[in-house]
């Protein structure tokens, strides 16, 4: 810094700590047992961190290997060790300046945690997260200053990354690796750790003693196979990660590969934006709110003041700053240490400079930078006294020292065993070229030549990776200067890769779905090139599903893919809205032959708010790449990508509808899967849930453990279901004026439940009209049932002598139907929400009902009192035919419904017959009683999965 903005410095600005909610505020003690640092005079000018006499690096080599800097300080409340988790007694323990970390002195030599300022260098692949809306998590601490989330933080939607908006700049870029994307890539899957926030009563894999807690964090967690362990427990594991007690159900990342250079995260896993807004739309990209001049700053105590540190002139255009708040009279090393902590910068402070930044900022932000680097003092600025420079904090902007040489890490891009990175000397005259042609050697490919090689930058933000190739003549050395002339920041999150300069072929799969149904090959291309200006040398239709309207297109060009993938999203074709995905390939020659992945279906319509947490419990739980939003696409774009594996199940999240509407997915997609029958098993989240009922998968979702459902996936059985197909013929029975009946296109449904026909649709349509009226409402299985009782009471009085309306012919005869008001074909012994429609006394007439048997039972109510003794379990319906081929004439327009959906049906005829084949569904096996001492969480059991139920159920 120049003589004079240091005398300006040493006068104003001190070596307190940043402003409290702030990643390195300062350590004021909290509830989760951070504590005050004790006062003292803080290290000379020009002293590194841990430079102290009570620093780690003096008396613990080891924690100070990992970052921290570990300092005395006086506890003035009740304080928890990070470590061991358990309460500090006495008076002093030792705290981390940068994380925050609180240790036992006994404690400090066994800190195996690296410091936040030191994680993105540990990082082994960089991949970025993908936050959610903001939200309140109990009990729950935040991965970078460690403190509990008592305000709405965020939370990564794949990995269990919990974070406070203000820390989002400082987190890693270390969320989970789901698939294959040509750099770094291994088949040997490895344990992924996460640290605290582990569930209540977690034991360690290794000592079997508590490992969680709920006043620290805490503790390790495989976010894979969901192994626990205390830290310094980890080393005992080998580090290879077996899937655990879902080894069975997860999609390996090995197994998916996508080249993911022009999208987000978001947009990779087909995570709604509502779920995951823009950092712009509320969450800036530094985390915190917009730090403009009329924003209010905290005032500070008597005897501290304010300071606006900024980090780079990337900041200062953006105005984007953290308050440190600082003692009046304090050394400007001091402060320059301060601001370098609160930026979780370790390098040596000599390195650096503040400079002052004129404040409130004149209009235009560019000239507010340039201004920054005159590095004027405070008493220069615009001949201000004291009063106005009390009354409005100083702004200052942290720069790097010119320097004429400089360390650099190189990392290789291939895994290379028993190597992370070389560490080089470059100076001016240090190109990309020469770097690479000195890196080769040390990384042993010095018999290859530097020409076939290329050096990358690599910027490991928390929200997205960016790659960058370095001209060949590029200097390294100005390279370095400009990124830390941008942000200090930046810089410490910025790696240089060596990488073979290999042509990397293109190749993105967009789905498109929205389309009209029908249409060839042909018509599909010209529609698309019509609307969106494919570009036909880049873009290939590899896939056309023309009964769902939806094509799947092969795109040779990352520009062009984002072009069609934002063009499409906001082009309507017929007055329907398209949909794009981004959809990956999996490697079906690469599956384990133990495995057979669940493709999960959810839909968040339905049980409520339940829908959506189930979707971010089993993103997490599983591969993301195996997890599909039915609203976003429906089941299609799921059953595409797992068409070429030989065996898979799927879990369908829902009510009966959307039961009902996968297996007629998964009906017209047979003959284009490998595994033409997958086993179905059912997450009920709907109202009547009679299907599931019957599959013993419960009358509805409560907020069982997800883990626990899908272990219940995994041990169940394998059953056949009847899948029953309805054809509606209908037409007018009179004529027009000119005497020739309006015909209606004859209309193929699939039933797997029941159909009904009178009063029981009617009610089913008089629900479903008010739930599309008023659908906010119907967020509660209470409340639905709750309106099903209000409109039966309503039409209680009505009848239409249904028996008059409709003509019935079981297997070519017809049977004389009695006086009723609803017609009912069961297929399952369930029927409104678990009635027994049928009835279980015996009778000679008929054969006892199965759901395999390709029989259908024909039952008749009398009105709705009929219909609610049926379901209070006081009497049954009246018993009318069994067969398996039915015509049904309707006189006149009749409602009806199908698996709980309804609709009008306009005269005409009806076929029911057990054309289509029998389904495989899963049925929950029978709970056994658990065994004394099995320990609660066996998820991380590493032993082979045992067989459960028949073969048939991996199918």
């Amino acid at each position: 810094m120049a003589a004079a903005a240091e005398s300006g410095a040493r006068a104003w600005l001190g070596g307190g700590s940043p402003r409290a909610g702030s990643p390195a505020s300062s350590p004021d003690l909290d509830r989760g047992g951070r504590a005050r640092p004790e006062p003292g005079p803080g290290p000379g000018p020009g002293a590194g961190p841990g430079s102290g006499p009570e620093r780690a690096g003096a008396r613990w080599p080891g924690a100070a290997a990992l970052g921290h800097s570990f300092r005395k300080v006086m506890l003035t409340k009740p304080t928890f060790c990070h470590l061991c988790s358990d309460f500090i007694w006495g008076l002093a323990g030792f705290l981390c300046d940068a994380c925050n970390f609180m240790s036992h002195e006994k404690c400090v030599r066994q800190v195996k945690t690296p410091c936040t300022s030191v994680a993105p260098s540990l990082v082994r692949v960089p991949v970025a997260h993908c936050f959610g809306p903001r939200g309140l998590y109990k009990r729950k601490f935040c991965a970078v200053c460690r403190r509990s989330l008592e305000a709405p933080a965020l939370r990564c939607e794949v990995c269990e990354l919990h974070v406070h908006p203000a820390c989002v700049p400082f987190a890693c870029s270390d969320c989970r690796q789901c698939h294959r994307d040509g750099h770094r890539d291994h088949d040997t899957p490895q344990h992924h750790w996460r640290e605290g926030n582990l569930p209540s009563g977690a034991r360690c894999e290794v000592c079997r003693k508590a490992c969680g807690s709920s006043e620290v964090l805490s503790g390790l967690r495989c976010e894979w196979c969901g192994v626990q362990v205390h830290t310094a427990c980890s080393s005992a594991l080998a580090p290879e990660c077996t899937f655990g007690q879902l080894r069975s159900l997860v999609l390996p990342p090995a197994c998916v590969r996508l080249l993911s250079r022009s999208f987000s995260k978001t947009q990779l896993f087909r995570i709604s934006e509502r779920a995951c807004p823009e950092p712009d739309a509320g969450d800036s990209e530094d985390g915190g709110d917009p730090a403009g001049p009329g924003r209010e700053v905290p005032a500070p105590e008597s005897n501290k003041q304010a300071l606006r540190i900024f980090d780079g002139s990337d900041a200062v255009h953006r105005n984007r700053f953290l308050v440190v708040s600082v003692p009046r009279p304090a050394r400007s090393e001091e402060v320059l240490e301060a601001a370098l902590r609160a930026y979780h910068l370790t390098e040596d402070p000599r390195a650096f400079e503040l400079q002052a930044v004129p404040w409130p900022p004149q209009a235009g932000c560019a000239g507010a930078a340039g201004k920054a680097e005159s590095g004027r003092t405070p008493e220069e600025e615009g001949g201000r006294g004291p009063r106005a420079r009390e009354a409005t904090p100083e702004a200052w902007v942290i720069r790097a020292l010119p320097r004429t040489q400089d360390v650099l890490k190189i990392y290789p891009a291939w895994l290379k065993v028993g190597v992370a990175y070389v560490s080089i000397r470059v100076t001016p005259e240090s190109t990309a070229r020469s770097v690479v042609q000195e890196v080769l050697p040390l990384l042993g490919r010095q018999a290859e030549g530097p020409e076939s090689f290329q050096l990358e930058e690599v910027l490991m933000g928390s929200r997205q990776v960016q790659r960058t190739v370095l001209a060949e003549e590029e200097s390294v050395l100005d390279r370095l200067r400009d990124i830390r002339q941008t942000s200090l920041r930046q810089m410490s999150q910025t790696r240089f890769y060596v990488a073979e300069r290999k042509a990397v072929v293109p190749r993105v799969s967009l789905f498109v779905g929205g389309l009209p149904p029908g249409l060839s090959l042909q018509e599909y291309g010209s529609l698309l090139d019509e609307a969106v200006a494919t570009k036909a040398e880049l873009v290939t239709l590899s896939h056309v599903y023309s009964s769902q309207g939806a094509v799947v297109l092969e795109v040779a060009c990352f520009a062009e893919a984002e072009r069609l993938y934002m063009l499409v999203r906001d082009t309507a074709v017929r007055g329907r809205l398209l949909t794009a995905l981004v959809l990956p390939d999996v490697l079906h020659t690469k599956l384990p032959p133990d495995c057979c992945p669940l493709l999960v279906f959810v839909n968040p319509k339905s049980g409520g708010l339940k829908g959506r947490d189930l979707l971010c419990s089993f993103r997490k739980l599983l591969n993301p790449h195996q997890v599909f939003e039915l609203t976003n696409g429906g089941p299609l774009p799921g059953l595409h990508v797992f068409a070429q594996l030989p065996r898979f199940r799927v879990l369908v999240c829902g009510g009966d509808g959307t039961v009902g509407w996968v297996l007629a997915a998964l009906e017209e997609m047979r003959h284009q899967l490998a595994c033409p029958e997958p086993a179905v098993a059912i997450l009920p989240l709907g109202t009547g849930n009679d299907l599931g009922r019957v599959l013993r998968w419960g009358p509805g979702y409560s907020g069982e453990d997800p883990l626990s459902v899908l272990v219940s996936v995994d041990e169940a059985d394998a059953v056949l279901v009847d899948r029953w197909t309805i054809l509606l013929d209908a037409h007018e029975a009179g004529g027009t004026e000119n005497g020739v009946a309006d015909l209606e296109p004859p209309k193929i449904v699939q039933m797997s439940n029941y159909c009904g026909i009178g009063i029981d649709a009617e009610l089913s349509l008089d629900f479903h009209q008010a739930r599309e009226e008023e659908p906010s409402k119907f967020t509660s299985r209470f409340h639905n049932k709750g309106v099903y009782v209000r409109v039966g009471l309503q039409r209680m009085s009505q009848a239409r002598g249904l028996h008059k309306e409709i003509r019935l012919q079981v297997e070519q005869q017809e049977v004389e139907l009695p006086s009723i008001e609803g017609l009912i074909f069961i297929n399952i012994p369930s029927w409104g929400s678990g009635a027994d429609l049928w009835g279980s006394d015996s009778d000679a007439r008929f054969e006892k009902p199965r759901m395999d048997d390709g029989l259908l039972e024909v039952v008749g109510v009398t009105g709705v009192m009929h219909m609610g003794q049926v379901q209070g379990g006081l009497r049954s319906g009246i018993r009318i035919a069994q067969g398996a081929y039915f015509r049904v004439t309707l006189l006149k327009a009749t409602p009806v419904q199908v698996d709980g959906e309804p609709w009008v049906q306009a005269p005409g005829h009806m076929i029911i017959s057990a054309v289509g084949p029998k389904v495989h569904m899963l049925r929950k096996a029978k709970q056994k009683p658990k065994k004394a001492g099995t320990p609660k969480d066996a998820r991380a059991e590493e032993g082979p999965a045992p067989e459960v139920g028949p073969k048939e159920r991996r199918r």
